[in-house]
């Protein structure tokens, strides 16, 4: 494990979550009728999927366990390794789904879904980000 780049990616993972508390409106409407912002929110919360796969992944080529064939796996390998909690790994993985849309099917966006996950789910990725910099600053490390 390279903890370089893991805190230049949790950094990166920081920037990505203060850029949608910032940009996010206060209702689901101005989000809907504001295609600038649904870019800048979609945008930044799939790059925090993102990152928080790679940093997972990551951690993973640490181990003695063979890598995840999918990005949600990423997280269910993180759990079974006692690294997550089982309801963490869930939430990261709906975020994958959501990652998924986002990438591939951008013009099905539920942008008020879109909205509730700006205001009510980026702790999730704190408290991934801060599970992450406990296991960094840990001496098995």
């Amino acid at each position: 494990m390279d903890r370089e780049v893991i805190e230049q990616k949790l950094e990166s993972l920081r920037r990505s979550l203060r850029r949608i508390e910032t940009k996010c409106p206060m209702e689901a409407a101005m989000l809907i009728a504001d295609i600038d912002l649904q870019d800048i929110i979609t945008l930044n919360l799939s790059r925090a999927v993102q990152i928080s796969v790679d940093i997972g992944a990551h951690l993973i080529a640490g181990m003695d366990v063979p890598p995840p064939d999918t990005m949600g796996q990423t997280f269910d390998l993180l759990m079974q390794e006692g690294i997550l909690n089982k309801e963490l790994a869930s939430r990261l993985k709906k975020a994958v789904g959501f990652r998924n849309i986002a990438v591939h099917n951008y013009e099905s966006i539920n942008w008020e879904i879109v909205h509730s996950i700006a205001k009510h789910h980026l702790a999730d990725f704190s408290e991934f980000a801060k599970v992450v910099a406990i296991r960094l600053d840990s001496p098995i490390c």
